[in-house]
């Protein structure tokens, strides 16, 4: 399986925060699956890490790579074909980090994993 995976996700998933499902521990732990963590999600976490709203253990351009490579997890660029589907999506979610998750769900046709209940309600498969 390959699925693409939400901050939240890939950010409780490298603090074993008990908010995860155990749904997505066990995606997140089959080694048998491709994971990606779009680069959208690593600006997200730079912003919110910069503002103080995110407190990491390391320095956050250290702390990413880090955990892609302990968990192999794959990097997904954002690609004009990803900006160009956001023009397509209805105005249900307003955060420009999950629309351009979503449409890059769409484009790579890759589930999402995420809590999220307004990426849901989107044309793409939401997996938690």
């Amino acid at each position: 399986m390959r699925a693409l995976l939400d901050t939240h996700a890939f950010l409780w998933w490298v603090t074993d925060d008990p908010q995860l499902s155990s749904t997505s521990r066990s995606i997140i732990a089959d080694s048998g699956n491709i994971l990606f963590l779009s680069v959208a999600s690593v600006w997200e976490i730079v912003i919110k890490t910069k503002s103080g709203k995110l407190t990491l253990p390391e320095p956050v351009e250290e702390y990413i790579p880090n955990r892609l490579a302990l968990n192999r997890f794959e990097s997904l660029d954002i690609q004009m074909t990803h900006t160009l589907q956001v023009a397509n999506l209805p105005n249900i979610h307003r955060d420009p980090f999950d629309r351009i998750l979503i449409a890059q769900s769409q484009v790579e046709n890759l589930p999402i994993v995420t809590i999220d209940q307004k990426i849901a309600q989107y044309s793409v498969e939401t997996i938690w």
